[in-house]
């Protein structure tokens, strides 16, 4: 049994951790991007699972040279390296104390000859919105859900553990998936405190899904898995290093996970390779009568998704390139045009440019549907605790805050709960009229459009602009580039992949496209990932430039 209070922080409220290291609230040094008062430079130990993949554990599982508890006992020593010293990436919020029982038990089950699949004793982080019934709790990263035991596991969970993966640890996140405040800070959670890029760090590692990037790319874990509603999973991806999926909506299930917005929100897949991302991809994916979105994926999905993974790929594949999209870092457009070249080099046809219409992601009435959805879905979810939960409505949140606002909005306030809880009920028009704007936007005049007008296998452009300094006073530099906004409001599928570096700082290029053509996009991200092999561990600088 791992005693997890040898890893966390203690709490006011028993059985649950409350933040790494010095506590949530640390002193800081705003000036040096969050890092605790006082830091240096330091060595980080080497690791003898550095960069290692899920195939590479299978094989040495399969000749005997290590067993999933000396793998994952080799990880939970990388975590309390890394994570609460050395560094303070900050990106685990909570150990899972019956890790390396279930371990065990995996083992036992690979000597008497049965192996699950490609999971089988692989320990998985997920990020800390999505249920588990368990000794961890499901928080969102707000000591408002400080304690909260989920009544069930949630589906991927379930479906995680039927795999024969472990579930080792929970990932932290910004706070209420970055659906808080105005002049929020990413990757900062009143539990877990301020996530760090493992390149930079006092840059920040973007969100929601800030663990579970830093977390993957910095060797913590071989695989994690994040969430999005807005570009949550791609932003991470990008900034970190690592190759993230976000499904089509309807792809994995949502059941079991803390909420913003039934239309848009999909968790996915995080990983150093293409091949790692496809390997958990698949074993997540089923109809799940909790999430009626997943009826759809019936005949859409695939138990193996390794099987369209061709290192030739890119030869013939239609192409459209996004221009719309603006960088504020210069080199990001470079970097764009030698990942084009190297298309182009591998039998690509690129069609240059397939613009899409920008008003369609910036259209304010994305954000009307989601202050709506987030009251209602948010509310179901508390709901669904029972009667003990700790908080029972989203109200009940913003008075929590409001009373502990110390601990909880010591840098940033809560606007966008309240402009949620003003909202109305979903039969509201101006919901309805959203909704159906941007949807239309997003898909049929969008993404849709230019797919059939072109004939094209995806879309590409880059995913994010680099990464920022962080900046609790300021809060985040929103002016910077991004692709996310399209699939996202559509519920399309998305793949973020390592395009290279700019000073340092990893940049990533995004390949989307229609519904269920995760296929297609699989393909494409898998041979432009062999063709260029851009990603490079992090370095654990304390800054550069």
């Amino acid at each position: 049994m791992i005693d997890r209070r040898r890893f966390l922080g203690t709490s006011a409220a028993a059985g649950a951790g409350f933040a790494l290291g010095s506590g949530a609230c640390a002193p800081v040094d705003s000036a040096n991007g969050g890092a605790p008062a006082g830091s240096v430079a330091f060595e980080v130990p080497s690791f003898e699972l550095d960069e290692v993949t899920v195939t590479e554990l299978q094989a040495a599982m399969a000749s005997g040279e290590r067993t999933s508890r000396s793998i994952t006992e080799l990880y939970i020593g990388r975590i309390e390296a890394l994570d609460a010293q050395g560094p303070e990436l900050r990106s685990i919020i909570e150990l899972n104390p019956d890790a390396l029982e279930l371990a065990d038990q995996l083992d036992a089950e690979r000597a008497a000859g049965t192996v699950r699949g490609p999971l089988h004793g692989i320990p998985v982080a997920i990020k800390d919105n999505i249920d588990t019934h368990d000794g961890m709790t499901t928080t969102a990263g707000s000591l408002a859900l400080e304690g909260s035991i989920p009544p069930q596991d949630s589906y991927l969970a379930e479906k995680l553990r039927a795999a024969g993966a472990i579930i080792l640890a929970k990932a932290n996140m910004s706070e209420w998936a970055y659906f808080r405040g105005y002049r929020a800070t990413s990757g900062w959670s009143a539990r877990g405190g301020q996530c760090r890029n493992p390149y930079a760090l006092n840059r920040n590692p973007c969100g929601s899904s800030s663990g579970s990037g830093v977390a993957v790319s910095a060797n913590l874990v071989p695989l994690t898995i994040g969430t999005e509603t807005g570009g949550s999973i791609m932003c991470p991806s990008s900034i970190n290093g690592v190759v993230g999926i976000k499904p089509t909506v309807g792809l994995w299930s949502r059941s079991g996970v803390i909420p913003i917005s039934h239309s848009q929100d999909s968790a996915g897949p995080m990983a150093r390779t293409v091949r790692d991302a496809a390997l958990l991809l698949g074993p997540l994916t089923g109809v799940d009568p909790r999430d009626e979105a997943t009826v759809a994926s019936e005949g859409n999905s695939f138990l193996d998704y390794t099987q369209f993974l061709d290192p030739d790929g890119l030869r013939g594949a239609r192409i459209g390139v996004a221009r719309s999209f603006t960088f504020q870092e210069p080199r990001v457009y470079d970097l764009f045009e030698e990942a084009l070249a190297a298309m182009r080099d591998a039998g690509a046809i690129l069609v240059d440019p397939t613009n899409l219409d920008a008003s369609a992601w910036n259209d304010p009435q994305s954000l009307v549907l989601l202050e709506y959805e987030f009251k209602h879905d948010l509310n179901a979810y508390l709901a669904s605790l029972g009667p003990d939960a700790p908080v029972k409505t989203l109200a009940e949140v913003i008075a929590f805050n409001e009373a502990n606002a110390d601990l909880e909005m010591p840098y940033f306030g809560q606007e966008r709960l309240h402009d949620s809880q003003a909202r109305g009920p979903l039969t509201d028009p101006e919901y309805l009229r959203a909704k159906a704007t941007i949807q239309l936007a997003t898909r049929e005049d969008g993404i849709d459009r230019l797919v059939s007008e072109h004939n094209l296998d995806a879309i590409v452009a880059p995913t994010r602009d680099i990464p920022w300094v962080t900046d609790h006073i300021a809060g985040d530099r929103l002016d910077g580039g991004s692709s996310a906004g399209p699939a996202a409001i559509a519920g399309y599928p998305d793949i973020s992949v390592p395009m290279g570096f700019v000073s340092g700082l990893p940049v990533g290029i995004s390949f989307f496209g229609g519904a269920w053509t995760e296929p297609a996009l699989l393909r494409i991200a898998y041979a432009f990932e062999q063709a260029t092999n851009h990603r490079q561990a992090p370095t654990f600088a304390p800054t550069l430039g």
